[in-house]
């Protein structure tokens, strides 16, 4: 068994609570950046905005508005089961309401987890510009997949 003393105590730095997550295919397809709290149980999904985010009007599409919100609340969801092992799951419900519309710059999806059981979890979510604008909020119903 190891010795524990003061020394590395005061030593040894606490695991860092921030961390990337990567994820093959949506995520390098968009090009968003997914970053996990372990701490606070919460995530942070950024994207800055190029031409192939734009519908043919010129503004964020509606369908990248909906898939960050979706990644967001899915990984708020996971961090509401485990925050340490981040258990698979699915989207069962997903409603957005598109609020402003954004041209250029970043857009940053945050989610809150507001309740659930052992399986199913509810979230919250909101896109904004880097100025603070909203641009859409997210209510969505997420199963824990286990297995």
């Amino acid at each position: 068994m190891p010795t524990i003393t003061w020394s590395s105590l005061l030593t040894s730095a606490p695991p860092d609570p921030l961390r990337e997550i990567n994820d093959p295919g949506c995520q390098q397809l968009v090009g968003y950046r997914t970053q996990m709290d372990t701490r606070a149980g919460s995530c942070e999904v950024t994207l800055d905005l190029q031409p192939q985010h734009l519908n043919r009007i010129g503004v964020l599409h509606g369908g990248i508005v909906a898939t960050l919100l979706d990644v967001v609340c899915g990984n708020t969801a996971s961090a509401f089961f485990d925050r340490e092992s981040h258990p698979n799951l699915v989207t069962v419900s997903l409603n957005i309401s598109y609020v402003a519309a954004a041209r250029s710059g970043s857009v940053i999806a945050k989610a809150q987890a507001t309740g659930g059981g052992r399986s199913i979890a509810y979230v919250n979510g909101e896109l904004r510009d880097e100025e603070g604008a909203l641009l859409a909020t997210a209510t969505g119903i997420f199963k824990r997949v286990r297995g």
